[in-house]
């Protein structure tokens, strides 16, 4: 059994990884499985020794404390090893999703100035962006059995680590900034999902929050990293399951789904697997039994933001409705609160904004310019950090939620998503677990749209059930019978799939493109009629709720 490395005698990830190289040295650090490409892997002492030569190699080039390196790479050994460098130079790393537009790319690369940008130019061209050193990801890995830089930085807890990027899906990206101390809090708080010694399939990129924070907890338990394939696919990431041992698999519900759907799932050997774990999207509870029956293992949930990196989460011993309607419990060394707009708590149960606070959270939002010589909090967007996080470290992480009895905390939607119908606020992730409970719907999304009467409605996006026609009114029917009538969507749209975004998080901008062709087609349907369509505005209490709404 590999060895776990306390957090509290070490100051930097980097002194975790050296001891790691002693320690855990044979261990697996990383593996990129069999497939396309023959199986590779990395060990933490090969890791620890790859990283001293690339090291040397960007020191050569000129990269020095402070100085800011884009990574825009994929998923594999060469980010890690790279991003175990520029932590041991005293650089900060900012990782690109390579899924991200030329457009997103280059703002990035405008805001942070970086003295290199490391990119496979094998896989694909470099977007139009501003001038700046490109080195290529294969010169890079030539640099592993180099020698070391001659003489190495003196590093703090709260040197500055990386720069973690917002998806962009509602703007330009933001750059939330960590430090060391910022990674060993992470450490503090992974619990089920981190043991020591396990194996761990993880969808998601590398340049994500879920892999830049998580770098010290995965060293300090010698935790190997098994490296998803891109593109990925559900018999793939079955087929991986079993042949790697893997005892912590994690995804969106998307990916579950998928995956259930597999044909590789009824012969996949899964014995080693020991949680499985979801986040980013409600899963519903007939898919959480599903899964546990299937995997045969537990299955938990966890939320964070960004900006946050920790936050809250179920337990191995949770039932399969709180997995599916609410997102847990704080983790350990996390503060929550349900506040108003104004900042003040709300009742018990009562739906306001989720605030969070922990040694997680992040120093603030990347401002522009070059890192070198500069403080972390000349670094920082003053303005724009002071947006989300209060001198006092609360973080207002823009999600709505409510307490349940149990203390759980029930997520209701984004602050961007909540829309105002006829007066009243409606919360579009009730709606959905309202409209996921009907068995002829499989998937949902609700958005709200502008509407000349009340202002804004809603519009259920659904995915149908093999074999199941959904129709509006008796959708409406159906949440009007589960919360109050005016939460009722006043459209729908139905399609084969949710639209999703590189993250395979549902898509906010396509979501609103379908949203207002069915708000256009019920206005349409509306002026045809000369009054209201049967099923949508509906009739009975339904009605009486809009003639209420619009006094």
């Amino acid at each position: 059994m590999p060895e776990r490395i306390p957090s509290d005698r070490h100051g930097t990830v980097v002194s975790v990884l050296r001891e790691a190289a002693t320690v855990n040295g044979q261990v697996e650090a990383y593996v990129e499985p069999a497939g396309a490409t023959t199986r590779r892997s990395l060990t933490f002492a090969e890791w620890d020794r790859a990283a001293d030569g690339v090291a040397g190699h960007l020191a050569e080039r000129g990269v020095a404390k402070g100085d800011v390196v884009c990574l825009l790479l994929p998923s594999c050994m060469e980010y890690a090893v790279l991003y175990a460098a520029l932590l041991r130079l005293g650089a900060i790393t900012s990782g690109i999703n390579p899924r991200m537009g030329a457009a997103e790319v280059a703002s990035i690369v405008e805001r942070t100035a970086p003295v290199l940008l490391v990119a496979d130019l094998e896989a694909a061209p470099l977007p139009d962006i501003p001038a700046v050193e490109v080195a290529e990801r294969a010169a890079v890995r030539a640099s592993w059995e180099g020698g070391p830089p001659p003489r190495w930085p003196e590093l703090a807890p709260h040197d500055p680590v990386a720069v973690v990027w917002t998806s962009g899906t509602t703007g330009k990206p933001k750059g939330a900034v960590f430090d060391h101390a910022n990674l060993a809090t992470v450490a503090r708080g992974t619990d089920v999902l981190s043991q020591p010694g396990d194996r761990r399939l993880s969808p998601l990129p590398f340049a994500h929050v879920g892999y830049m924070t998580r770098a010290w907890d995965e060293i300090a338990n010698a935790v190997t990293t098994i490296i998803t394939p891109t593109p990925w696919r559900a018999d793939d990431a079955v087929r991986i399951l079993a042949e790697e041992r893997v005892t912590v698999a994690q995804g969106v519900p998307t990916q579950w789904a998928l995956m259930l759907g597999s044909a590789a799932l009824g012969d996949a050997d899964l014995g080693a697997l020991r949680v499985a774990g979801t986040g980013a999207a409600r899963m519903t509870a007939t898919m959480v039994a599903e899964v546990r029956e299937r995997f045969g293992v537990p299955v938990v949930v966890r939320y964070t933001s960004t900006e946050s990196s920790l936050g809250t989460g179920t337990t191995l011993a949770s039932s399969d409705e709180e997995v599916a309607t609410t997102v847990g419990r704080p983790v350990a060394g996390v503060e929550l609160a349900i506040v108003d707009d104004e900042g003040r708590a709300v009742a018990a149960g009562t739906v306001g904004r989720v605030r969070l606070r922990s040694g997680a959270t992040m120093r603030g939002y990347w401002g522009r310019g070059p890192g070198r010589g500069r403080s972390v909090d000349e670094l920082l967007d003053p303005e724009a950090t002071a947006t989300v996080l209060a001198p006092d470290g609360w973080l207002t992480t823009g999600d709505f939620g409510r307490l349940t009895p149990e203390g759980n905390l029930q997520l209701s939607g984004r602050a961007h998503e909540r829309y105002i119908r006829g007066g009243y606020n409606v919360y579009p992730a009730e709606v959905e677990e309202a409209l996921s409970s009907h068995p002829g719907v499989a998937r949902a999304a609700v958005v709200g749209v502008p509407d000349e009467v009340l202002g804004e409605i809603g519009v259920a996006i659904v995915v149908a059930e093999d074999g199941a026609v959904p129709e509006l009114e008796a959708l409406r029917a159906h949440c009007a019978r589960l919360l109050s009538d005016y939460k009722a969507p006043d459209a729908l749209v139905v399609v084969d799939e949710l639209p999703l975004t590189p993250m395979m998080k549902v898509d906010p901008g396509r979501l609103a493109a379908l949203a207002g062709q069915g708000a256009e087609e019920r206005r349409s349907h509306l002026g045809r009629n000369r009054g209201p369509a049967p099923g949508v505005l509906g009739s009975g209490p339904i009605g009486q709720a809009d003639e209420k709404e619009r006094a």
